[in-house]
Order: C-alpha cells, then structure tokens, then sequence
C-alpha cells in the first residue's frame, strides 16, 4: 500500500478558492474561466446523469493518490463522506460528497487540473453508485462519518500520560529513535562544509544547526502517523529534496529527473534494504526494483534530482561485495508500483517502496542540515548505539551479520549525564569493508535489555582520522 511523506516541493491544488481557476499545470490565479484546456472530453453518446459522487481518474500518476491527497482537493468545495481509491484501470477514486452541489462544484472546480505541477491530471465525471461502502480507513479507503472504522477496540481511548520522555521511541520506556542526522561529536556543526554538489551547484540544504539534540525537535511530517506520514504535503513550500519526491524542474529547466540507474551489484548479497542503507546517506530514497531481465541491475527513485547527482558523484565506481558499482542517470521519471515483485535470491523482495520510511534522513530542512555528503571511506560514524555499548559488542554486530567486523572501534564519551545512547567511530582496513558494513549494518537493530524496543543503529561516512576519505578538511564530515 502506498506510503505518503510531506514533501512539499511539490505543487499542489489544495486552495480554498474553489473559483480559481488553473491551466497547464502551472498554479497561477487566472480570472478567464475559460481557459485554453477547452470542454472536458465525453464519450460519445453519453451523457452523464449529475450525482453527490463523483469518478475521478488521476492521469499520469507519478505520486502517489491517497485518500488524504483527494480529501484536500476536493473538501474545499463542500464536505466528503466517504473515499474510495481503485487501481485495477490506472488510478481512480469515487468520492461521495453530502450534497448534490458540492459535488458539482467539486467537478467544475477540478476537472481538468493537475494534483501536482505537470502531472496527476484530474479527469472528473458524475458516478453511477448511490452509496460507497467503506470496510476500512487506510490509504485507499475512508468513511469520515467514521473515524474509528477498522480500528481495535480501544484504539482511541485517552493516553494516560499527555507527553512521553524527551528522547523516547513512540510507546514506554523505546530508546531514543532520532531521524534527524547524525549527533556532533566535536562541540556542532558551525563549521559545516557541504560535500560534492552536483551540475546545479548549489547544496539546497543550507547551513547546518547548532545541535540536534539540545534544540526543538523538528516539526512532525504532516499526516495521522508522524513516524508513516500518511497525508499530502503542506502547502508553504520547503524547497526540493526535503521529501521523498520532488516536483518535476519547470520548463527551460535541466530535464533530469530523480529516477538512477545501478549496474554491476552483487546479485547474490545485494537487496533492496542493503541498497537504501548505502543510498540514504545522499538523499531520501522514494522506490527500488531490482531488474529481472538485467541481472545485478537496480533502478533508485530518489526524492529530487540533486540526491541523485550527488549519489552519482560520491559513489559511482565503488567495490563492495567483489563487485564494481556503475551508478548512473535514467530517463525515466518515476517508478511505478510492482504489485508482484519477483524474489531475490536471498528471499527478499524485488520491490520496495520506500515513502514514509523513519530512516530517510532528509525528511525535512532541520534533518537534511545535519547530514554531511562525503564519499566512501574507512571510517564510519555510528550513533543511536545502546548506551554504555562496549568496542566487543559493537564488532559482534558485525560479525553475527557475516560482514568483515571492524579492526577498531571508538567510543565517545558524553557530558550528557542524561545521554541515553551511545556513538562513535568504527575503522575498517578497507574502504569496501566499509561499504559492505554499511550496506548490511546501517539500520540493523540492537536489542534493548532494558526496554521493549530495540535500538536502530545507524552509520554514515567519517573523514575523521586515517581512515578519512572526505572533502573539504578534517571537518567535512563524521
């Protein structure tokens, strides 16, 4: 089921002005409501009966349609009952709104308009059903006359306590689970310098924070699930790379788009997972699919161009697993869902769609600052260790892996008596040691012994020390 993250480079039609008018797929208040995308198109012969629900078809498709994306769209223009989103033709929706009106008002307004600038194009007709039926409220289905529906008794009684720890996972006593970047180790980022830029040349992150554990934590994606962010992106915009998924460039612009092509991966150790724990350090990862007709050949939906540029940049021609990585630009624009993956051969999936995964770590502007783009190297930083984690029991993470574990591993040592987590440097002897630890390692829990939930360790490269392979200094990265 497809997942949603706020990313709000995108351009949406989520206005309340339901007399605004929009062409071509540029959102600019235009005053002429005929404008040049002429009469909706009819079957010949046809005509349709008016009705309180609408069929709307979503063409070129190249976000995801959840029932949130359909909901801001169409509730301006008078209250929705009930959703239901349909994939057996494309992408469809049936959308039961209380009135007759409000569902003309709702066509008038919207046929013919693009969800997103350039592509979700609406095709809006009246539907034929009285009443939809609705089992369940997810992704695909919604009653909004019922909230609780398809939920466990109990699912939404009052929590006891308003606010968990500072720090904490998303129920009891979790350990820290932090999305936001790696910590400092060294007194912050002041000093950030921005890794290798891509053809634009400009790094759309800016300048890094002071300390992302001291300050406020970072705005929840907008959506019922902070962690998933089920529902569309706001509409101030944030600039591109900060969701999964960004806009298509305007027109005159670079036409690349944010879909790379991978050769060359180990067929027999490589998976979807290991190829986002390696990627996530250049930009948030939306989709990956395995090739069954091309053997060791991946295709990468990244969140925006320049994270495929700078993916490119850092890591094309790396050796990892006895294999020769070639990394490079596809023509396609997006990738579309795979309702039946094939299976790889260690038993995973060829498909996994990545949207709304807590472990992209460039998930909004805050988040992206803290990440240092750097090429592969020896040394790797860790953080989100268990606390108090001995060097043996950091190389047995490794080893219980079947991954080369690291020649040494050292702790830092925090001034923070309320530090609940652990990190550090670990040293390979080689760089494509580092690349397999990384590949197999980054993301891989710990168990907790004094908590429910384990520990999400979480790698990214260093430049630090002997084993520092970064650009711009001793402080370009971890």
């Amino acid at each position: 089921m497809a997942q949603f993250d706020g990313h709000a480079a995108k351009r949406q039609r989520t206005d309340n002005e339901g007399g605004r008018d929009f062409s071509g797929g540029n959102y600019y208040n235009n005053n002429n409501s005929n404008y040049n995308r002429g009469p909706p198109a009819r079957r010949e012969g046809f005509e349709e009966k008016p009705n309180h629900i609408l069929l709307i078809t979503v063409m070129n498709p190249a976000y995801p349609i959840t029932t949130d994306v359909i909901h801001t769209i169409c509730s301006p223009s008078g209250k929705v009952l009930r959703i239901v989103i349909f994939k057996k033709n494309g992408v469809q929706a049936m959308v039961e709104f209380d009135s007759l009106e409000a569902a003309e008002r709702a066509k008038q307004s919207l046929n013919g308009c693009d969800i997103y600038s350039g592509c979700c194009t609406l095709k809006i007709e009246f539907a034929k059903p009285t009443r939809l039926n609705v089992y369940k409220n997810d992704n695909e289905s919604w009653d909004y006359t019922n909230n609780a529906l398809g939920k466990p008794p109990g699912a939404d009684r009052p929590a006891l306590l308003q606010e968990p720890p500072r720090g904490y996972g998303p129920q009891g006593n979790a350990p820290p689970y932090d999305n936001r970047g790696p910590p400092p180790y060294d007194g912050g980022f002041d000093d950030y310098m921005p890794g290798p830029r891509g053809p634009r040349g400009a790094d759309p992150y800016g300048p890094a924070g002071r300390d992302p554990y001291g300050g406020p934590a970072p705005p929840e994606r907008f959506g019922r699930d902070p962690y998933r962010g089920e529902g569309p992106p706001p509409v101030s915009p944030r600039g591109p790379g900060y969701g999964p998924g960004g806009p298509p460039p305007p027109p005159g612009a670079n036409q690349q788009g944010s879909v790379m092509m991978a050769y060359g991966l180990n067929h027999e150790k490589m998976n979807c997972d290991k190829l986002f724990n390696i990627l996530c350090l250049y930009g948030n990862i939306v989709r990956i699919k395995f090739l069954k007709s091309k053997e060791g050949c991946a295709m990468i939906q990244m969140g925006d161009p320049i994270s495929v540029e700078r993916a490119v940049s850092n890591l094309n021609g790396s050796v990892f697993f006895d294999s020769k990585l070639q990394l490079g630009f596809s023509k396609q624009a997006f990738l579309n869902d795979v309702p039946q993956p094939f299976t790889l051969p260690d038993g995973t999936p060829s498909f996994k769609d990545y949207m709304g995964n807590r472990n992209n770590r460039f998930t909004n502007p805050e988040a992206a600052s803290k990440n240092r783009i750097l090429p592969p190297s020896k040394m790797l930083h860790f953080f989100n260790a268990p606390f108090g984690i001995a060097e043996d029991e950091m190389k047995k993470v490794f080893e219980d892996k079947d991954v080369t574990p690291p020649s040494s591993v050292k702790l830092f040592t925090s001034k923070n008596k309320s530090e609940r987590s652990s990190s550090g440097l670990i040293e390979f002897n080689t760089v494509n040691q580092s690349l397999e630890g990384l590949a197999v390692c980054n993301h891989v829990p710990i168990p907790n012994p004094s908590g429910k939930f384990p520990y999400i360790l979480k790698l990214c490269f260093s430049s630090t020390g002997s084993g520092g392979g970064g650009r711009g200094g001793p402080r370009g990265g971890y």
